[in-house]
Parts: structure tokens; sequence; C-alpha cells
């Protein structure tokens, strides 16, 4: 009970991380134990599901027909029913054809086997025995021998009711799964709007947005999963026609396997083949059949692989590739053949639902294909390691379809307000923070236009040991083209003065400006304050056209900037001054009170305003 005198502790217990832990375990293995031991259960059930799903639009189909939902289910039911069960018809058939012709394939298979172990075999042990021979082989045994005394079994005649029986208990479970399957597929469907409705009132919160995800998660799997089936079915029809082209027996049952085994993710298709192979080995004598049926399937899995599923559903199918092997593995273990087919669809399922539901959201991190880190996080995480080279093969793709400025937004200046933070923090250790430096100086080194010397002989840099990356990369590109950074005979109005305002930060945020300027062929060059007090005799005037401020914390250095600003007005009269603020948002770039004729927040602005204001070389 509160007295008054203080604030209400809150009553709810705090629970240790190590009870947490243990319970999320439990928690999980429970979880493995029912997808195991209850799999006679879940397996129909989860078919059904996916079937309604892969239904779910012939349904629709029928229901603009006016059948009404009961006689659209039954419909669309019905005639999948039909056209399954012709199928099943005709691989029995195709089963019986090929059953009588076992001893026959066995047979040639037989020969060829005898043939390669004749090529292989029979030479690799006439190797060995003289080999043995060299060696020394033991004498023969001398003895009697013993006889073996042949042995037959005789098997009881089978009954009639014997036979029945078998046929029956062989048959039963999968008719009593195809029962369940199909007795749960026609609720699901009839019950579609009453399950879509328990759903929302299980996620609760916002009815319009958890509806949305809702019907948006339901439509996208169904086109998948349509789109899935008919690609598959579409190769099983396209293989069994070319195999009955080819000549090799009982296409039909082949086409059918190769559809099947199509939804096993990688591996599947390889298996038909070499299944079909196997078998056309079995039935010709020669290797026609064979070589055949292997160049069949490789064009029409090239052709469908590059062609046709990129057109149909894109190049992803929104899992990573990696998670589709784990999840075959996975579902594969704990249901068997039955989970092998269904692992892609049942994986793709959790990822859209770690997609729209906020407490999945890590089934959508494992398992999907969105980068788990954003690109400056990327780039930040490989820094602290000092893994430069993977960087510029990052920073490369993303510039093959984008600019530098655009690179540096939303790449390089986020990545370095993470590294800023983490400094000011004392978070990461002095190597780490030499391996930002480090990284960040020897990518912005390769990026960007590729420096010339000036006078034909290239220069070598020798920074101190305290300079920053900033620093180090324009003592770098002085070392090629000399102290000014270029000649200072040019035509009027064709540099680009860029400054910092003296820390690290401000000349790593000033460097990157001149390189995203140099860029776009501007004669860009990086000046200190001190500088302003040396100007060289040489230069033209009127040959500055526009000035950069750069600043990283305009809130701190607002009045240093400003009195450098005023500076710049009297040194350079009539020349526009513009504040590049790439870390501020617009609020703190209008309170810092700069006299400039414009504020850039961000590299891409920065480089609208070159182009606005006069033409580059």
């Amino acid at each position: 009970m509160s007295t008054g005198d203080g604030p209400t502790p809150d009553p709810s217990p705090v629970v240790p991380d190590s009870i947490r832990l243990a319970v999320n375990i439990l928690a999980g293995a429970a979880i493995l134990a029912l997808l195991y031991l209850g799999r006679e259960i879940l397996v129909p059930i989860t078919l059904a599901a996916i079937l309604s799903l892969v239904i779910a639009p012939l349904v629709r189909l029928f229901k603009r027909r006016r059948l009404g939902q009961f006689g659209a289910v039954l419909s669309a039911v019905g005639l999948v029913t039909l056209v399954l069960g012709g199928v099943a018809v005709a691989i029995a058939m195709q089963l019986s054809a090929m059953s009588q012709k076992l001893p026959e394939y066995e047979q040639t298979l037989r020969s060829k086997l005898q043939l390669v172990q004749t090529a292989t075999l029979d030479r690799l042990q006439a190797m060995e025995g003289d080999a043995t021979q060299l060696m020394g082989a033991p004498p023969p045994l001398h003895g009697r021998q013993t006889r073996t005394v042949p042995v037959e079994i005789h098997e009881p005649r089978r009954n009639a009711l014997t036979i029945v029986w078998r046929l029956l208990s062989s048959v039963w479970a999968p008719l009593g799964t195809t029962a369940i399957v199909l007795v749960t597929l026609v609720f699901a469907l009839l019950e579609h709007e009453s399950l879509r409705d328990r759903f929302i009132r299980l996620a609760g919160g916002d009815l319009r947005a958890t509806s949305h995800a809702l019907n948006d998660a339901g439509e996208r799997l169904s086109r998948y999963f349509l789109s899935q089936l008919a690609v598959n079915t579409g190769v099983g029809v396209i293989a069994g026609l070319g195999l009955a082209l080819i000549g090799v027996p009982q296409a039909l049952l082949w086409g059918v396997l190769t559809a099947l085994l199509r939804f096993v993710p990688y591996v599947g298709i390889f298996l038909a083949a070499g299944a079909v192979a196997l078998f056309g080995a079995a039935a010709d004598p020669g290797w026609t059949l064979c070589l055949g049926a292997l160049s069949l399937f490789v064009a029409v899995e090239l052709i469908v692989a590059q062609i046709v599923e990129p057109l149909l559903y894109g190049h992803s199918t929104g899992l990573s590739p990696i998670s589709v092997v784990v999840a075959a593995i996975f579902w594969g273990w704990i249901w068997g053949p039955v989970g092998l087919l269904l692992s892609t669809p049942l994986t793709l399922c959790l990822v859209v639902a770690g997609r729209n539901v906020r407490g999945l959201a890590f089934l959508d991190i494992l398992f999907g294909d969105t980068p788990a880190l954003t690109l400056s996080q990327r780039f930040y995480q490989r820094s602290l390691a000092g893994d430069a080279h993977e960087l510029i093969a990052d920073a490369r793709k993303f510039l093959a379809r984008s600019s530098l400025a655009r690179y540096c937004d939303e790449v390089l200046m986020p990545a370095l307000q993470l590294a800023g933070r983490d400094f000011a923090a004392g978070s990461i250790s002095p190597l780490q923070q030499q391996n930002v430096r480090a990284t960040m100086a020897s990518l912005l080194a390769r990026l960007g236009p590729k420096e010339r010397p000036a006078g034909g002989r290239r220069g070598k840099a020798d920074p101190a040991d305290d300079a920053g990356p900033g620093q180090l990369l324009r003592r770098q590109r002085e070392a090629v083209l000399g102290r000014y950074q270029g000649p200072l005979e040019v035509p009027p109005g064709s540099v680009a003065l860029c400054i910092g305002m003296g820390s690290q930060r401000d000349d790593l945020v000033t460097e990157i400006l001149v390189r995203v300027l140099r860029d776009a062929q501007v004669d860009a060059r990086h000046i200190s304050i001190a500088d302003l007090d040396h100007r060289p005799a040489e230069a033209k005037a009127g040959s500055v056209a526009l000035v950069f401020i750069a600043s990283m914390d305009p809130a701190q250095e607002g009045s240093a900037a400003a009195a450098l600003a005023g500076r710049l007005h009297e040194l350079l009269p009539g020349v526009p001054l513009v504040a590049v603020l790439p870390a501020a948002v617009p609020a703190e770039g209008r309170q810092a009170g700069l006299k400039v004729d414009a504020i850039a927040h961000s590299y891409s602005e920065a480089l609208e305003e070159v182009r606005r204001r006069f033409q580059p070389n």
C-alpha cells in the first residue's frame, strides 16, 4: 500500500536473463518435440493449409460465377481431386507396366555395370595381383576343402484373404492422410473469412493495419504458391513430353516425379535428372536415352530458372539461400519426404509472419533475404574489423547503380555518425579506432577519380602519426598534384574551395566533399583555416567561384563558423558561401546563424549548388 510519501514501487518482478534464456530454450525444445511427435496430425493440416492458399484463387473464380461459398469450395476441391486422382491412376498404370519389364531392365543394367567393372575394377585387380606377386604372396593352404550345403527356403502359399489384408494395410495410411487433408481443406476454405477474423482478433491492436498485413500476406503467399505450382507442373509436362519424344518408357511417370521433386530446393531437379538418366541406361542397351534425358533436363532447367521464374516471381523467393538449405534439412528431418517437399513453403510462411508480426520479426532476420544490417551499419561493422577490401567491393556495387555523392550521404555519413557516438562514449578500443580511420582513408583513396601528377612525377605522402584520415587524404593528393592541389593558372570562376572547422571529423567531411566534387569534374581544393593567412601570390583574382564551409557539429561550432564566414566575405568579396552540414538537421543549420548564401545538408545538395551556380570544367 502506498503511504503517499514517495513514488509507488513497480510491483512487477524483474526476471533475470538466465531464467528468461532457460524458458526460451525449454519453449523451443517443446515446439520441436510437438512438431516431431505430432507429425501424424500436423502434416495433413499443414498440407491442407498450403493447398487452401493454392486453391483460393480457383474458389474466388467459381464464386464470381455465382456458385456461392459452399458450391465454389466443393467445385474447386472436386476439380482438384479429379485431376489428382486421374494422375494417380495414370501413375499406377505406368508403375504396373514398368514392373513387368523390371527383369529386362535389370539384365541391361547388369551388363552395363559388368562392362564398367571390366574397364575399371578388373584392371585394378590385375594390377593388385601383379603387385602381390612382386611382394611375395604367401603359399596356399593345403588341406581338406569344405563343401557348402545348399539351403532352400519355401514360403507358404498365400490365400486371397491374406493378399487383400496386406494390400489394405499398405494403402490404409495414405488413404487416411488423404482423407484428413481433404476434410481439413474443405473446412478451411468454407471458414476462410471466419479464420481470417480470428487471426485479426488474436493479433489485436490496430485492426486496419492488421487486416491489411494479413490480406497482403495471404495474397502474396497464394500468388507465390500458385506460380510455383504452375512452373513445376509446366516443367513436369515438358519433361514428360520430351522424354516421350526421346523414347524413354513410362514418360508420364517421370514427368510427374520431376514436377514433385522440383519442389525440393536446389537438389530436387538433379535428383529427378539422375533417376531418369539411370532408368534410361537400364531401358536402352546403348547410352542414347541416358544422354538424351540429361541434355533435356539441362536445357529445360536453364530456360526455366533463368527466364521463366524471374519473369513470374522475380529472382528471389524472399528467402536467403542458406535458409532454404537449412529449412530443407530441418523439415526433412522432422517430417520426412513430405517435410522436404514443404520446406520452402513453410519457411516462406514463417518469413511472411515475421515481416508482419512484430513479435516474430526474428524469423525474417534469420530466414529472409533482407540484409540484417543497413549499408551504413555494415560499413561501420566492417571498418571496426579493418576489412577494407570487402567495403571497397560493396562500394563499387553501389556506385555501379548510383553516384558517389549518394553513397556518401546514405552509407558513409551515417557510418561516420555511428563512429562518432562510439568515440565520444569510449566504447571502442584504440585499435578499433585506428581500424576505422585507416579503413575510411583506404576506401576514399580507392573511390572517385584517379589523380594524375601535375609534373609527370608522383610524389609520396609523409603523414604524421597523429594525422586524421581527412588530413592524410589531403596530403596524399598534395603529394600527387602539388602543394596547391592543382595548377594556379586556371580560368576565372573554375575553382571551388572547401574548408573545414579544424577538427579531425570536419577535415574528413571536407575531404569527402572534395572527392565528391572532383568526381563530378569540379576543380575542388581542400584548404584549412590557417591557409587563409598564406594565400599564394600567383593565384589569380576571380579564379574562385564558390566556397564551402563544412561542419559536423554546427550547434557547437556555430559561432566559429559565423566568424569564418565573415572573414571569407572580406577575403573573397562577391564569392558565394555555402555551408555543408551533412550530419545536422535543417533546424540546426538555421539556428547556427551562419551568414552564408545557402546551406546544404547533404553532399547531393552541395553538388546541386555547384551545378546551379557555375558550369564545371
